[in-house]
């Protein structure tokens, strides 16, 4: 207490004898015992008034003993199952110790793919994430002293590289290594490459990743299956030194659908794990074959080379037709061609427009350019009257799809007597006019799109030039034939058409991975947030059923299949409120990935252990471990004290006190009529 505070009680002590005196002795002839009680009361009460008004404070200490943290990080992956009963002692050992917990709080968590906060454990996680579950312990207890006692075999197969994880070594971790530190013979497919889709008649490519663990100079067969048809082998060796090897080989598409692939390699003597030796992996061959149209009421050699380089891929073909077409030949067009327009295709138009389909329009000196005006909203052309030579410039900055193999420097220029005077929409300038080496403002050919409907437009005939020039400089015509390709491989895209749109695998490995997503838009192909999206599921082997309602992600819907039993299903998703749907296949394979090691990575564990300051032990040096942690200074409870001021204000006792004396006094004082 601070000496002007004990000058000021000193003082009140004073003042406030003063004043009984003066009350009760100075004034009053009459001095008995009543005299010597009431001031008494009296010197209670004002002494206590003055001890509030002064407010003195008071300090406490108080002392606790800090314990440090003992971790107990159990995994509850399938990989240690064989290893519980191990496990189970390890942790009892610990947990009965009474040193232990006489010196530590301790505390148990178990952890597969995420940290909990359990010592229950069920050996089902399908995946291993010791990095992660480290990290969980550290932001929960970074501010306290921490030992982690790891129970795990290493294998890991989610998150960063454990055996790199470090944090300040302010929680060292005691890994404690379960399963079979013997390093055995194995050899495994680590990984399978491919696309996912691929087209009908082509070939696709695959890539298989091949590891070898072992001290000999081994040969095995690795061979590739389709739908359980042995489709190409291939012998490969491997030792100690080179004990890797990447296989690349392409596959013939020969028939549409869902296709199952399976890699197998062959297994070597007395190998252990044999699960590792194959991988399933699924493409699906489709027939995507695009039906182009040229329409023309006239022939012309522009229409040979158009064909030409647009049949020059397999999947499209081109039929050739007169304006007068029938609309039932025209259902299965993708893309329309309509070559130098006039009033003769009127009907074409009409139809264009109303299944808002795509279309390339190439203008000439024949081209009707009023009814071109006339017959669409969208633009302007003008007449000139004059044949003339056009030569393309490209447009540097044209970005609907690259166009940078290609360069129209030398090519020979179009005839043309017209073109776009004014445009009412927005279009993307693909290569602009030059007229006798001036380069004008009007553009010599372009795109556009309006919501779903894309269009492109070129503004010159004799197209049959430009093939045969890429051919005098190239000795081929694959520069033309790439060029019409793009622009057809853009303007045929009808994925955005598509108002309930579906991304799934048609194979997944084990069911923790199995998702499906779904995207629905509005009429307007705008995302639709307010849909109605449900999937049904049907099993192919039992009568298994489920409806389960898809939630939303942000900007699609998506549906978490995890739980589901391995086996084929098929399912169909459907948007209630207007009755749209969509249906597939996929396939759950039996595929644990824990089951994939045969040993323990001690290896591993021991740099984790050394990285973070800690040391490693194997489950017949438990007692090793309770003395080791013991006897490590780092972990020894630390004393903490805490001063605690307190007001003199803050003790309600003493206003009670002062309370009780002044009724007391009162009450003497009237009883004797001294009132």
């Amino acid at each position: 207490m601070e000496t002007r505070t004990i000058l000021l009680i000193i003082a009140a002590v004073i003042v406030a004898l003063g004043i009984v005196i003066f009350q009760y002795f100075y004034r009053t002839k009459k001095r008995g015992n009543l005299s010597v009680i009431l001031s008494f009361l009296r010197f209670i009460a004002l002494f206590g008034l003055f001890l509030l008004l002064i407010n003195p404070k008071f300090t406490r200490q108080t002392y606790t003993l800090e314990k440090p943290n003992l971790i107990l990080l159990s995994d509850n992956s399938s990989s240690v199952a064989k290893e519980k009963d191990v496990l189970s002692d390890v942790t009892n050992s610990l947990m009965a110790n009474k040193s232990i917990s006489d010196q530590f709080e301790v505390e148990t968590y178990s952890f597969s793919n995420i940290l909990k906060n359990s010592d229950s454990l069920s050996f089902s996680g399908r995946n291993t994430n010791i990095t992660g579950a480290l990290s969980s312990l550290y932001d929960i207890y970074a501010n306290s002293n921490t030992a982690i006692v790891l129970l795990s075999d290493g294998n890991q197969t989610l998150g960063q590289d454990y055996a790199f994880y470090e944090r300040d070594n302010k929680m060292p971790v005691f890994p404690v290594v379960l399963g079979d530190t013997t390093q055995y013979e194995d050899v495994r497919i680590d990984q399978v490459n491919a696309n996912r889709y691929a087209f009908l008649k082509n070939k696709f490519p695959i890539e298989i990743y091949v590891a070898y663990n072992g001290e000999r100079n081994i040969t095995s067969n690795v061979s590739i299956s389709i739908d359980g048809k042995q489709v190409h082998q291939e012998r490969v060796n491997l030792s100690n030194q080179n004990n890797s090897k990447i296989l690349n080989t392409l596959l013939e598409a020969s028939s549409v659908g869902p296709k199952s692939i399976q890699v197998v390699v062959s297994q070597v003597d007395n190998e252990r794990n044999t699960l590792n030796n194959k991988k399933n992996i699924a493409v699906e061959v489709i027939d995507e074959k695009t039906n182009v149209a040229i329409i023309s009421d006239m022939l012309h050699p522009d229409i040979g080379a158009l064909t030409k380089a647009i049949e020059s891929n397999e999947q499209r073909s081109v039929s050739v037709l007169n304006p007068k077409v029938s609309a039932k030949e025209l259902d299965d067009v993708d893309l329309f061609i309509l070559y130098q327009p006039n009033a003769s295709f009127n009907g074409v138009y009409d139809y264009i427009k109303k299944r808002n389909a795509n279309s390339f329009t190439v203008c000439g000196t024949h081209t009707d350019w009023n009814f071109l005006s006339r017959v669409q909203t969208k633009y302007d052309f003008e007449d000139n009257g004059i044949v003339q030579e056009v030569s393309p410039q490209l447009n540097s900055g044209f970005t609907k799809y690259d166009i940078s193999e290609i360069s129209f420097q030398a090519y020979p220029p179009l005839n043309s007597d017209g073109g776009l005077v004014g445009s009412y929409g927005g279009l993307d300038v693909l290569m602009n006019m030059k007229i006798r080496g001036a380069e004008m403002r009007s553009p010599l050919m372009f795109v556009a799109q309006n919501n779903i409907q894309k269009e492109a437009f070129v503004f010159g005939e004799n197209l049959w030039k430009w093939r045969m020039q890429s051919y005098r400089e190239h000795q081929d015509f694959k520069n033309f034939d790439d060029f019409v390709g793009k622009l057809v491989l853009y303007l045929s895209d009808n994925k955005s058409k598509e108002r309930l749109q579906l991304d799934y695998e048609s194979i997944y490995e084990g069911s923790n991975s199995a998702k499906i997503s779904a995207s629905y838009f509005d009429e307007a192909f705008v995302f639709d947030s307010n849909a109605n999206l449900s999937i049904k599921l049907k099993g192919t082997d039992d009568e298994v059923s489920k409806e389960i309602p898809m939630l939303l992600k942000g900007t699609y819907y998506e549906v978490n299949l995890a739980g589901l039993e391995a086996g084929k299903y098929n399912f169909t998703v459907t948007e209630k409120s207007e009755n749209r749907s969509k249906s597939g296949s996929f396939t759950i394979l039996d595929f644990d990935i824990e089951q994939q090691f045969a040993s323990s990575e001690y290896k591993k564990l021991g740099l984790l252990a050394n990285n973070t300051g800690g040391t490693l032990f194997f489950p017949s040096q438990i007692d090793s471990l309770i003395q080791f942690v013991k006897n490590d200074e780092r972990f020894r409870p630390i004393q903490r004290g805490a001063e605690n001021v307190v007001s003199l204000i803050d003790f309600r006792w003493l206003l009670g006190i002062i309370t009780a004396a002044l009724a007391l006094e009162w009450f003497i004082r009237k009883y004797n009529g001294l009132i």
